[in-house]
Protein backbone atom coordinates (compact mmCIF):
# COMPACT_ATOMS: atom_id res chain seq x y z
CA UNK A 1 0.00 0.00 0.00
CA UNK A 2 1.58 3.25 -0.79
CA UNK A 3 1.21 6.38 2.04
CA UNK A 4 -2.00 8.05 0.18
CA UNK A 5 -4.11 4.32 0.99
CA UNK A 6 -3.08 4.77 4.41
CA UNK A 7 -3.90 7.98 4.74
CA UNK A 8 -7.43 7.21 3.42
CA UNK A 9 -7.87 4.28 5.22
CA UNK A 10 -7.23 6.35 8.08
CA UNK A 11 -10.15 8.67 6.66
CA UNK A 12 -12.66 5.91 6.82
CA UNK A 13 -11.31 4.76 10.44
CA UNK A 14 -12.21 8.35 11.22
CA UNK A 15 -15.73 8.65 10.04
CA UNK A 16 -16.87 5.36 12.15
CA UNK A 17 -17.56 7.78 14.97
CA UNK A 18 -19.87 10.08 13.28
CA UNK A 19 -22.78 11.51 15.78
CA UNK A 20 -20.34 10.33 18.83
CA UNK A 21 -17.79 12.69 19.29
CA UNK A 22 -19.21 16.22 19.40
CA UNK A 23 -17.97 18.68 20.37
CA UNK A 24 -14.79 17.14 19.47
CA UNK A 25 -13.03 16.32 16.25
CA UNK A 26 -13.37 12.45 14.25
CA UNK A 27 -10.08 11.62 13.58
CA UNK A 28 -8.44 8.26 12.51
CA UNK A 29 -4.53 6.96 12.87
CA UNK A 30 -2.90 3.44 11.10
CA UNK A 31 0.53 2.76 12.49
CA UNK A 32 2.62 0.90 9.88
CA UNK A 33 5.71 -1.07 10.12
CA UNK A 34 7.69 -3.08 7.20
CA UNK A 35 5.14 -2.28 5.24
CA UNK A 36 2.19 -4.02 7.36
CA UNK A 37 -0.48 -2.10 9.27
CA UNK A 38 0.31 -2.80 12.88
CA UNK A 39 -1.97 -0.61 14.77
CA UNK A 40 -5.15 1.26 14.23
CA UNK A 41 -7.73 3.50 15.92
CA UNK A 42 -10.13 6.61 15.82
CA UNK A 43 -11.33 8.72 17.76
CA UNK A 44 -14.65 6.49 19.27
CA UNK A 45 -16.50 9.08 21.83
CA UNK A 46 -16.18 12.49 23.66
CA UNK A 47 -14.15 11.86 26.53
CA UNK A 48 -12.63 8.56 25.36
CA UNK A 49 -9.38 8.44 24.04
CA UNK A 50 -8.18 9.81 21.31
CA UNK A 51 -7.20 8.15 17.63
CA UNK A 52 -3.66 7.81 18.43
CA UNK A 53 -3.46 6.03 21.85
CA UNK A 54 -6.48 4.08 20.64
CA UNK A 55 -4.11 2.92 18.20
CA UNK A 56 -0.96 2.81 20.43
CA UNK A 57 -2.61 1.05 23.62
CA UNK A 58 -4.84 -1.72 21.57
CA UNK A 59 -1.00 -2.64 19.53
CA UNK A 60 1.05 -5.33 21.18
CA UNK A 61 3.66 -4.95 18.39
CA UNK A 62 7.06 -3.14 18.87
CA UNK A 63 6.58 0.33 16.97
CA UNK A 64 10.02 0.97 17.20
CA UNK A 65 10.71 3.14 13.88
CA UNK A 66 7.44 2.62 12.18
CA UNK A 67 5.11 5.59 10.22
CA UNK A 68 1.74 6.67 11.99
CA UNK A 69 -0.85 8.36 9.75
CA UNK A 70 -3.20 11.14 11.44
CA UNK A 71 -5.77 12.55 10.06
CA UNK A 72 -5.88 15.31 12.53
CA UNK A 73 -2.84 17.12 13.80
CA UNK A 74 -1.90 14.97 17.32
CA UNK A 75 -3.13 17.19 20.50
CA UNK A 76 0.64 18.05 22.80
CA UNK A 77 -2.09 19.35 26.03
CA UNK A 78 -3.22 17.46 28.77
CA UNK A 79 -7.11 17.84 28.70
CA UNK A 80 -9.71 15.19 29.14
CA UNK A 81 -7.12 12.74 28.34
CA UNK A 82 -3.50 12.79 27.81
CA UNK A 83 -1.55 14.45 24.95
CA UNK A 84 -0.92 12.39 22.01
CA UNK A 85 2.23 13.86 20.83
CA UNK A 86 3.76 12.26 23.59
CA UNK A 87 2.85 8.84 23.42
CA UNK A 88 4.10 8.48 19.56
CA UNK A 89 7.53 9.92 20.45
CA UNK A 90 7.70 7.52 23.75
CA UNK A 91 6.90 4.12 21.26
CA UNK A 92 9.54 4.94 18.87
CA UNK A 93 7.47 6.46 15.97
CA UNK A 94 10.22 7.80 13.70
CA UNK A 95 7.78 9.24 10.89
CA UNK A 96 4.56 10.64 11.01
CA UNK A 97 1.79 12.04 8.43
CA UNK A 98 -0.97 14.66 9.36
CA UNK A 99 -3.82 15.73 7.47
CA UNK A 100 -5.54 18.61 8.96
CA UNK A 101 -4.28 21.31 10.53
CA UNK A 102 -5.87 21.32 14.37
CA UNK A 103 -6.87 25.02 14.85
CA UNK A 104 -7.42 24.55 18.53
CA UNK A 105 -4.96 27.14 20.02
CA UNK A 106 -3.72 24.60 22.88
CA UNK A 107 -2.24 22.56 20.10
CA UNK A 108 -2.59 24.58 16.34
CA UNK A 109 1.22 23.57 14.73
CA UNK A 110 2.42 22.83 18.35
CA UNK A 111 1.75 19.27 18.50
CA UNK A 112 3.81 18.93 15.18
CA UNK A 113 6.57 21.11 16.96
CA UNK A 114 6.71 19.05 19.34
CA UNK A 115 7.36 15.68 17.21
CA UNK A 116 10.15 17.41 15.41
CA UNK A 117 11.68 18.71 18.32
CA UNK A 118 12.08 14.89 19.13
CA UNK A 119 13.86 13.53 16.08
CA UNK A 120 10.04 12.81 14.59
CA UNK A 121 10.51 13.16 11.02
CA UNK A 122 6.73 14.94 10.17
CA UNK A 123 5.26 15.45 6.51
CA UNK A 124 2.20 17.87 7.55
CA UNK A 125 -0.88 18.87 5.16
CA UNK A 126 -0.75 15.31 3.37
CA UNK A 127 -4.08 14.46 2.18
CA UNK A 128 -5.12 17.60 3.85
CA UNK A 129 -8.49 18.51 1.53
CA UNK A 130 -9.70 14.78 2.36
CA UNK A 131 -8.98 15.50 5.77
CA UNK A 132 -10.55 18.47 6.50
CA UNK A 133 -13.73 16.86 5.07
CA UNK A 134 -13.72 15.12 8.18
CA UNK A 135 -14.32 17.96 10.55
CA UNK A 136 -16.09 21.61 8.64
CA UNK A 137 -18.32 21.19 11.85
CA UNK A 138 -15.11 20.62 14.46
CA UNK A 139 -13.35 23.50 12.80
CA UNK A 140 -16.13 25.96 12.52
CA UNK A 141 -17.20 25.38 16.43
CA UNK A 142 -13.41 25.70 17.89
CA UNK A 143 -12.80 28.88 16.12
CA UNK A 144 -16.08 30.70 16.06
CA UNK A 145 -17.38 29.26 19.23
CA UNK A 146 -20.52 29.12 17.69
CA UNK A 147 -22.87 26.19 16.08
CA UNK A 148 -22.29 24.55 12.51
CA UNK A 149 -25.89 25.22 10.60
CA UNK A 150 -26.84 22.76 8.27
CA UNK A 151 -30.13 23.91 7.00
CA UNK A 152 -32.15 20.95 5.33
CA UNK A 153 -35.29 20.87 3.16
CA UNK A 154 -37.41 18.62 0.91
CA UNK A 155 -39.62 19.76 -1.77
CA UNK A 156 -41.39 18.83 -4.98
CA UNK A 157 -39.84 19.32 -8.54
CA UNK A 158 -41.74 22.16 -8.79
CA UNK A 159 -40.36 23.71 -5.31
CA UNK A 160 -43.05 23.14 -2.74
CA UNK A 161 -42.91 21.58 0.75
CA UNK A 162 -46.39 21.11 1.23
CA UNK A 163 -49.37 21.24 -1.08
CA UNK A 164 -52.00 24.27 -1.47
CA UNK A 165 -53.97 22.56 1.78
CA UNK A 166 -51.03 22.07 3.52
CA UNK A 167 -50.26 18.34 3.15
CA UNK A 168 -46.56 17.56 3.38
CA UNK A 169 -46.03 14.09 4.21
CA UNK A 170 -44.65 12.41 2.57
CA UNK A 171 -42.28 14.60 -0.16
CA UNK A 172 -39.60 12.18 0.02
CA UNK A 173 -39.53 8.28 -0.72
CA UNK A 174 -37.74 6.29 2.30
CA UNK A 175 -34.73 5.88 1.41
CA UNK A 176 -34.44 9.95 1.28
CA UNK A 177 -36.20 9.81 4.74
CA UNK A 178 -33.81 7.43 6.08
CA UNK A 179 -30.48 9.47 5.02
CA UNK A 180 -32.04 12.11 6.97
CA UNK A 181 -32.70 10.03 10.51
CA UNK A 182 -28.78 9.16 9.91
CA UNK A 183 -28.40 13.23 9.77
CA UNK A 184 -30.27 13.88 12.54
CA UNK A 185 -27.32 11.38 14.47
CA UNK A 186 -24.29 12.92 13.38
CA UNK A 187 -25.16 16.51 14.53
CA UNK A 188 -25.52 17.64 17.67
CA UNK A 189 -28.87 19.60 18.05
CA UNK A 190 -32.17 19.91 15.55
CA UNK A 191 -34.56 23.07 15.61
CA UNK A 192 -37.52 23.70 14.12
CA UNK A 193 -40.30 26.80 14.83
CA UNK A 194 -43.03 26.73 16.98
CA UNK A 195 -45.07 26.61 13.56
CA UNK A 196 -44.09 23.58 13.02
CA UNK A 197 -44.43 22.19 16.23
CA UNK A 198 -48.52 23.05 16.11
CA UNK A 199 -48.71 21.86 12.59
CA UNK A 200 -46.82 18.76 13.14
CA UNK A 201 -46.30 17.38 16.59
CA UNK A 202 -42.99 16.25 15.64
CA UNK A 203 -40.48 13.99 17.68
CA UNK A 204 -37.90 15.32 16.18
CA UNK A 205 -35.60 12.32 17.14
CA UNK A 206 -33.26 10.27 15.12
CA UNK A 207 -34.76 6.41 14.26
CA UNK A 208 -31.56 5.01 12.72
CA UNK A 209 -30.41 2.17 15.00
CA UNK A 210 -28.82 2.81 18.13
CA UNK A 211 -28.15 6.29 17.32
CA UNK A 212 -27.38 9.15 19.45
CA UNK A 213 -30.37 11.64 19.35
CA UNK A 214 -29.90 15.12 19.30
CA UNK A 215 -31.09 18.16 21.58
CA UNK A 216 -34.17 19.30 20.40
CA UNK A 217 -34.87 23.34 20.24
CA UNK A 218 -37.96 25.12 19.39
CA UNK A 219 -37.54 28.75 18.32
CA UNK A 220 -40.61 29.82 20.42
CA UNK A 221 -40.81 33.98 20.79
CA UNK A 222 -44.09 34.19 22.00
CA UNK A 223 -43.99 30.86 24.16
CA UNK A 224 -46.76 29.17 22.28
CA UNK A 225 -45.69 25.04 22.31
CA UNK A 226 -48.50 23.08 23.84
CA UNK A 227 -48.07 21.41 27.30
CA UNK A 228 -49.37 18.37 25.66
CA UNK A 229 -47.38 18.23 22.55
CA UNK A 230 -44.96 15.49 21.92
CA UNK A 231 -41.81 17.17 22.83
CA UNK A 232 -42.61 18.59 25.97
CA UNK A 233 -43.98 15.37 26.68
CA UNK A 234 -41.03 13.60 25.73
CA UNK A 235 -38.62 15.70 27.70
CA UNK A 236 -37.66 14.10 30.48
CA UNK A 237 -36.66 11.42 27.25
CA UNK A 238 -34.55 13.25 24.98
CA UNK A 239 -33.19 16.71 25.74
CA UNK A 240 -35.56 19.35 24.64
CA UNK A 241 -34.92 23.40 24.87
CA UNK A 242 -36.99 26.33 24.62
CA UNK A 243 -35.88 29.32 22.86
CA UNK A 244 -38.28 32.54 24.11
CA UNK A 245 -38.51 35.63 24.52
CA UNK A 246 -40.90 35.49 27.06
CA UNK A 247 -39.05 35.80 30.10
CA UNK A 248 -42.25 35.32 32.84
CA UNK A 249 -40.37 33.03 35.03
CA UNK A 250 -44.02 31.54 36.33
CA UNK A 251 -44.76 30.24 32.52
CA UNK A 252 -41.39 29.01 32.40
CA UNK A 253 -42.05 26.68 35.11
CA UNK A 254 -44.72 24.20 33.74
CA UNK A 255 -42.03 23.32 31.10
CA UNK A 256 -39.48 23.07 33.22
CA UNK A 257 -41.66 20.62 35.54
CA UNK A 258 -41.52 18.35 32.20
CA UNK A 259 -38.14 18.45 31.73
CA UNK A 260 -38.04 21.46 28.92
CA UNK A 261 -34.86 23.70 29.20
CA UNK A 262 -36.19 27.66 28.78
CA UNK A 263 -33.43 29.76 27.35
CA UNK A 264 -34.60 33.30 27.16
CA UNK A 265 -32.68 35.27 23.98
CA UNK A 266 -32.51 39.11 22.68
CA UNK A 267 -35.22 40.45 20.11
CA UNK A 268 -34.99 40.37 16.76
CA UNK A 269 -38.02 42.66 15.52
CA UNK A 270 -40.05 40.78 17.96
CA UNK A 271 -38.32 37.55 16.64
CA UNK A 272 -35.85 34.99 18.73
CA UNK A 273 -32.47 36.60 18.30
CA UNK A 274 -31.12 33.95 15.96
CA UNK A 275 -27.11 34.87 16.15
CA UNK A 276 -27.93 35.56 20.05
CA UNK A 277 -29.31 32.12 20.50
CA UNK A 278 -26.05 30.48 18.67
CA UNK A 279 -23.97 32.00 21.03
CA UNK A 280 -25.74 30.65 24.02
CA UNK A 281 -25.59 27.16 22.32
CA UNK A 282 -22.67 27.09 21.81
CA UNK A 283 -21.65 28.24 25.35
CA UNK A 284 -23.77 24.95 26.00
CA UNK A 285 -21.46 23.00 24.07
CA UNK A 286 -23.82 22.62 21.72
CA UNK A 287 -21.45 22.37 18.28
CA UNK A 288 -23.85 21.75 15.78
CA UNK A 289 -27.54 22.62 14.62
CA UNK A 290 -29.76 21.15 11.48
CA UNK A 291 -32.48 22.57 11.08
CA UNK A 292 -35.91 21.80 9.71
CA UNK A 293 -38.08 24.38 10.14
CA UNK A 294 -40.96 25.73 7.92
CA UNK A 295 -40.26 28.14 5.43
CA UNK A 296 -40.28 31.37 7.95
CA UNK A 297 -37.93 30.37 10.28
CA UNK A 298 -35.02 28.90 7.17
CA UNK A 299 -35.24 32.72 5.50
CA UNK A 300 -34.85 34.03 9.25
CA UNK A 301 -31.77 31.82 9.35
CA UNK A 302 -30.53 32.62 5.98
CA UNK A 303 -31.00 36.55 6.61
CA UNK A 304 -29.21 36.34 10.03
CA UNK A 305 -26.15 34.71 7.74
CA UNK A 306 -25.50 31.79 10.58
CA UNK A 307 -26.13 29.36 7.66
CA UNK A 308 -23.48 27.14 6.80
CA UNK A 309 -24.81 23.90 4.66
CA UNK A 310 -28.09 23.44 2.55
CA UNK A 311 -29.36 20.19 1.87
CA UNK A 312 -32.02 20.06 -0.27
CA UNK A 313 -33.94 17.10 -0.85
CA UNK A 314 -35.70 17.36 -4.62
CA UNK A 315 -38.96 14.91 -5.36
CA UNK A 316 -39.77 13.85 -8.36
CA UNK A 317 -43.41 15.10 -8.12
CA UNK A 318 -45.73 18.12 -9.04
CA UNK A 319 -47.87 19.91 -7.12
CA UNK A 320 -48.42 23.46 -7.91
CA UNK A 321 -50.32 25.68 -6.17
CA UNK A 322 -49.75 29.33 -5.98
CA UNK A 323 -50.48 29.42 -2.40
CA UNK A 324 -48.27 26.09 -1.87
CA UNK A 325 -44.96 26.80 0.35
CA UNK A 326 -42.09 26.92 -0.58
CA UNK A 327 -38.47 26.20 1.34
CA UNK A 328 -37.96 29.78 2.00
CA UNK A 329 -40.80 32.31 2.94
CA UNK A 330 -40.46 35.35 4.68
CA UNK A 331 -39.82 38.51 2.99
CA UNK A 332 -37.81 37.26 0.54
CA UNK A 333 -35.06 38.91 -0.79
CA UNK A 334 -35.52 42.14 -3.04
CA UNK A 335 -32.27 41.92 -5.22
CA UNK A 336 -30.70 39.25 -7.18
CA UNK A 337 -27.38 40.69 -6.27
CA UNK A 338 -28.07 39.91 -2.51
CA UNK A 339 -29.02 36.33 -2.91
CA UNK A 340 -27.81 33.56 -0.29
CA UNK A 341 -24.71 32.47 -2.59
CA UNK A 342 -24.43 28.58 -2.88
CA UNK A 343 -21.83 26.19 -4.06
CA UNK A 344 -22.56 22.83 -5.10
CA UNK A 345 -20.59 20.11 -2.95
CA UNK A 346 -21.99 17.03 -4.79
CA UNK A 347 -25.20 15.03 -6.20
CA UNK A 348 -26.70 12.39 -4.81
CA UNK A 349 -29.47 10.13 -5.92
CA UNK A 350 -31.60 8.59 -3.21
CA UNK A 351 -34.16 6.18 -3.73
CA UNK A 352 -36.10 8.22 -6.77
CA UNK A 353 -35.12 11.60 -4.64
CA UNK A 354 -32.03 13.47 -5.47
CA UNK A 355 -30.19 15.28 -2.46
CA UNK A 356 -28.02 18.42 -3.39
CA UNK A 357 -25.29 19.01 -0.75
CA UNK A 358 -24.35 22.44 -0.87
CA UNK A 359 -22.23 24.92 0.94
CA UNK A 360 -22.74 28.75 1.97
CA UNK A 361 -20.83 30.98 0.26
CA UNK A 362 -19.43 33.50 3.11
CA UNK A 363 -19.59 37.55 2.13
CA UNK A 364 -20.72 38.52 -1.30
Amino acid sequence: MKDAQYMAYAIELAKKAQGWTHPNPLVGCVIVKNGEIIAEGYHEKYGQWHAERNAILRSEQDLTGATAYVTLEPCCHYGRTPPCSSLLIERGIKKVFIGSRDPNPLVSGKGAEQLRAAGVEVVADFMRAECDELNPIFFHYIQTKRPYVLLKYAMTADGKIATSTGESKWITGEQARANVQETRHQYSSIMVGVETVLADDPMLNSRMPNAKQPVRIVCDSQLRTPLDCKLVQTAKEYRTVIATLNNDVKAHEAYQQCGVEIIVTKSDNKRVDLLDLLQKLGEMQIDSLLIEGGSSLNFSALKAGCVNRVHCYIAPKLVGGQNAKTPIGGEGIGELAQAVKLKLKSTELIGEDILLDYEVKQGK
